[in-house]
């Protein structure tokens, strides 16, 4: 895996920022797209821009195949049995809450539970708490070990015969905390529950597959694995969506409507209510096919040593600086220095060409369990280099003495 050449192919990242040149660390929030994904949605929008699935004309069919397709690739891409499990929608976000809304509202009643961790993103979260309030359902959470990690024993406590949806991100954005979701599914089946996993950062940096998980839903968005914004993914097994009632009505999920009563179209068209997401789903599947052509396998094992290099450095050379999350873990590193808060970091972080995320990073909750009201995060991806961590280090360090001198 050759960076040097892959950074090439990222347009943005060949520009300084305030006089220096750009580190970008910042993909968790959402990554770079390479000039593959940028000139196929120019070339959508140029030569074919059309509606879908309804028009007979050339530039509908061309937009229909080009839409379908990326079905296709994101089906293979997560080993999906069949297209009919591969709703587009809006993000992540989008996907948890139509599992929300949909099948855990008709599936729930008074006494239930919903199980999800400590470490969810936001989004993970208060559907669930809508979920539970609408249908007289329990939200429990299972605990997190003392590094950020989860033990499958406090699963097996969790989970109970009353349990129906265990709902766990795969990779958690601020910890960087891989979790066990194949193990956790079997451990949700046993009990009878679905399994909902939020798979927005583990699609992009490893190889997920569905079917080896066994997981009845997975949401994923294409902003964060190089795609557009405003295309996400849910997966879902067919049984399951056979069965849920669409959230969004009007065009294009219609089959027939009469004055009083109407019906849906199939799968999984009955879920995508209005014009699609035409130009993201093709921008989606070059994605997809950019990621391919490096091969995930590569990219995480970049980004596992590049983490390693830089939570050895940090903690070598940045006097006061604590790092949250467990040794083993994904390319993110979340971290505070002493005496610095993180906005007032990820400032100083910018006037050096250095982007970082600062905040809670929608993870409240889990800010409250770390005793930290925020956190800075630094995270990679296929495009960084060993040479974006030294930038890091260099300005963590010069943070330091600015701030030393301040309050001298």
């Amino acid at each position: 895996m050759d960076v040097r050449e892959i950074r090439k192919m990222f347009p943005i990242l060949d520009q300084e920022v305030n006089g220096h040149p750009l580190v970008y660390l910042d993909s968790s929030a959402t990554s770079q797209k390479p000039v593959q994904v940028i000139e196929k949605l120019d070339d959508y929008y140029r030569r074919y821009n059309s509606n879908v699935h309804r028009g007979v004309h050339t530039l509908g069919t061309l937009a229909t195949e080009g839409y379908e397709g990326a079905r296709e690739k994101v089906r293979a891409f997560i080993n999906a049995k069949s297209t009919e499990e591969i709703v587009f929608t809006r993000g992540a976000t989008a996907a948890l809450n139509l599992v929300a809304s949909s099948y855990a509202r008709d599936n729930l009643s008074e006494g239930d539970e919903i199980v999800i961790t400590q470490m969810e993103h936001h989004s993970n979260i208060i559907p669930w708490q809508q979920a539970a309030k609408a249908t007289g359902a329990t939200l429990k959470y299972i605990p997190m070990q003392e590094d950020g990690s989860i033990s499958l024993e406090d699963v097996r406590e969790t989970v109970t015969d009353n349990t129906k949806i265990v709902a766990v991100i795969q990779v958690s954005n601020v910890l960087g905390t891989i979790n066990p979701v194949k193990e956790i599914t079997s451990i949700a089946h046993e009990k009878g529950a679905v399994s909902v996993i939020d798979g927005a950062q583990s699609i992009p940096h490893m190889k997920v597959d569905v079917q080896d998980i066994d997981c009845d839903f997975l949401a994923f968005s294409g902003h964060k694995m190089c795609g557009p914004t405003g295309i996400g993914v849910l997966y879902g097994k067919k049984q399951w969506l056979n069965n849920m009632e669409p959230v969004e009505f009007g065009g294009e999920m219609i089959d027939f409507v009469d004055w009083q009563e109407s019906t849906w179209k199939e799968l999984p068209w009955k879920f995508e209510g209005g014009t699609p997401i035409i130009g993201g789903a093709i921008g989606l599947a070059a994605a997809i096919d950019f990621l391919n052509e490096i091969g995930l396998d590569n990219i995480e094992e970049h980004e596992t040593k590049l983490v390693n290099y830089a939570i050895e450095r940090l903690q070598n050379e940045v006097k006061g600086l604590q790092i949250y999350g467990p040794k083993k873990r994904a390319g993110i590193v979340t971290f505070n220095v002493d005496n610095v808060h993180p906005h007032d970091l990820a400032t100083v972080l910018d006037s050096e060409g250095i982007a970082v995320r600062a905040g809670h990073h929608c993870a409240q909750p889990l800010m409250r369990w770390l005793k930290a009201t925020a956190t800075a995060r630094a995270s990679f991806y296929l495009y960084n280099t060993e040479e974006d961590v030294d930038a890091l280090v260099k300005g963590l360090i010069k943070t330091k003495e600015y701030f030393g001198d301040v309050f001298a």
